[in-house]
């Protein structure tokens, strides 16, 4: 038989940069066995049995409206706000139309920086409808990592929260443009993001800027809703399936994070197929409890699209990922699916067994994890106290994100231990350090192709051709095995990636800013495993002849330099690092030694 895979052009332009590369592969490729004389080669094609949708966000919020028009579409558990999907369709709308009179144009920026809300949810689907492209901020950048996110794509608006963790967003805002000029009135004169020309605060009213719109976000929803609607219906002829809609921010070896590109049509095919494989009816009384932060992948595609596409109440529990808040969210909400990271997971068992709640009190039917591999032994305390099935999901932002997922219906054997199958519409290979295919069942690095890889990085052409091959295949860095039935298997890391309770983090980022202290020399970064956050940032530094280091100070030294989840938990002072015979560090053998002195240290 022969498999037939089809791939549109991803030549896009924006800003006179390009992101994608034409695509030359042939469209048919030979899945005959391969000779008898070596063993098959590590190549799997899941062509799927439904074909993919040119439909866009802003369609798909209308779809759901006209589907399931009072069924409840979100519940914001920490603001008691809950909305129907006919409630989503027209703020959505009216907060679309109020962006373009506020001048915001197809194709634009909007950065969102805010944790959970239901201002956030909106923010989402308004900017689609609007044709803006939504950039995704970690409500815990500090200002410096906030500024460098919105300069890189030339933001052009900001809607922002109030507070998180006591943090006040207000004053971080004004502490990411250090070079504001004022006069004796003490009068704003210039902004440092230079294309930054509106602010929408979320909350309390936001700082006043000279030549700058800044207002809250409830004075965006009192847009006449039937112009408002004939405003957005208009934009929606012009916007494409292949057009961009969001920049997931990845972080990069360099210290600064990378902006991959997602159209509409990556996120809104990838969040069908998910719900499909869970096959997800709207006629049950599906709800999910999501305390993922939304500015993820997993929250913004896994969750609010997934929901969005199969008529589901989704449920945020709090601002921040809480064990405690989801239990309440979870038992007044009757969630039917709850999601997290392996972290947020063992948060979740730990608020139950403290609260001593029963598995038969809790109406959760599956739990979905991702964002890190879930140990075999946790997800059997999951399926012990919490939920009937685990679900694992494997990807990456790049991928728009899941390209593997588990279901209920997989072989026995590849519970616990896999991360589920091939998704539809997906091709996947594993090859050696040549970019050849190894047998199935051998290890190597994972590469993907299909109607879910990026667009690119936002005008990093080169950080996009290391990714992205011409021939379409994404290069994952995961070393990784699968079988001839198509069950993955992540082996390990070819990248240096810190993965900390779901969050990304690279040693670049963090040795950057160690490396700037006065005394330290050098600084290398490693993860060391954890039993709750599956590891934790540490780093093993050199110091300055003739000086002393006061550990607790150096911590207190990143702070405001990085995020909190980013600076490291341990930081040990050593005289050299292990080195190959040309000089270069081996960290994998750095991470053995710290891991065993922090270990032995206990």
């Amino acid at each position: 038989m022969f498999c037939i895979f089809a791939k549109r052009s991803r030549s896009v332009i924006w800003n006179g940069s390009k992101f994608g590369h034409k695509q030359k592969w042939p469209r048919t490729v030979n899945s005959f066995s391969t000779s008898p004389r070596r063993p098959k080669s590590s190549y799997f094609h899941c062509p799927g049995e439904k074909p993919l949708s040119p439909v866009i966000v802003g369609q798909l919020v209308d779809i759901s409206a006209e589907k399931w028009p009072d069924k409840t579409a979100l519940v914001s558990f920490h603001q008691n706000t809950r909305l129907s999907f006919r409630q989503v369709r027209d703020k959505a709308n009216q907060l679309a139309a109020a962006f373009v009179r506020l001048g915001l144009e197809s194709g634009d920026r909007l950065g969102i920086w805010a944790p959970n809300c239901e201002e956030w949810y909106l923010t989402q689907m308004a900017a689609a409808k609007a044709g803006l492209i939504l950039v995704t901020i970690n409500p815990l950048y500090e200002a410096n990592e906030l500024r460098a996110c919105l300069r890189k794509v030339q933001a052009k608006g900001l809607v922002y929260g109030d507070q998180v963790r006591n943090r006040n967003m207000h004053n971080i805002l004004m502490q990411a443009a250090p070079d504001l000029e004022t006069k004796g009135d003490g009068a704003v004169r210039s902004w440092h993001v230079e294309s930054l020309q509106n602010i929408i605060a979320i909350g309390s009213s936001p700082p006043k800027f000279p030549n700058r719109i800044s207002l809250r976000f409830e004075d965006l929803l009192s847009e006449n809703l039937e112009a408002a609607t004939e405003t957005v219906l208009r934009i929606a002829e012009n916007i494409q399936p292949d057009d961009p809609c969001n920049v997931q921010f990845t972080s990069g070896t360099t210290g600064l994070p990378k902006a991959a590109v997602l159209s509409h049509h990556n996120i809104v095919n990838n969040s069908y197929l998910i719900g499909d494989r869970y096959k997800l009816n709207e006629n049950d009384e599906n709800s999910i409890c999501m305390p993922n932060p939304l500015f993820h992948a997993f929250g913004c595609v896994i969750g609010t699209l997934v929901a969005l596409s199969h008529g589901i109440k989704l449920v945020m529990p709090s601002p921040l990922p809480s064990g405690k808040d989801s239990l309440r969210a979870l038992q007044a909400e009757k969630c039917t699916i709850v999601y997290g990271t392996p972290t947020m997971h063992i948060d979740l068992l730990n608020a139950i067994s403290a609260e001593s709640v029963k598995k038969s009190d809790l109406c959760v039917k599956i739990a979905v994890t991702a964002g890190a591999f879930c140990p075999a032994e946790i997800q059997r305390k999951i399926k012990t106290s919490l939920a009937d099935f685990v679900s694992t999901c494997y990807g990456m932002t790049e991928c728009s994100p899941v390209n593997f997922q588990s279901s209920s219906t997989d072989p026995q054997d590849t519970f616990d231990v896999s991360v589920g199958k091939l998704c539809d519409h997906w091709e996947a290979k594993v090859v050696d350090l040549n970019g050849k295919m190894v047998p199935f069942g051998s290890p190597g690095e994972l590469w993907v192709r299909g109607y879910g890889t990026m667009l690119g990085y936002w005008q990093d052409e080169r950080a996009t051709n290391e990714a992205l091959r011409p021939d379409g295949w994404l290069r994952t860095g995961d070393q990784f095995v699968i079988d001839e039935r198509g069950f993955g298997k992540v082996v390990g890391r070819i990248k240096d990636l810190i993965i900390r309770g779901g969050e990304n983090i690279y040693p670049g980022e963090v040795e950057d800013v160690l490396q700037t202290h006065p005394d330290i020399v050098e600084a290398q970064v490693v993860g060391i495993p954890n039993a709750r956050l599956g590891e934790v940032v540490c780093a093993a530094v050199r110091v300055a002849e003739n000086k002393t280091l006061d550990l607790n100070e150096v911590k207190e030294f990143c702070k405001g330099k990085m995020a909190q989840y980013k600076i490291p938990l341990h930081i040990i002072i050593v005289q050299d690092y292990p080195k190959t015979a040309t000089g270069k560090i081996q960290k994998f053998q750095l991470k053995e030694v710290l891991a065993k002195l922090i270990q032995d240290s206990k």
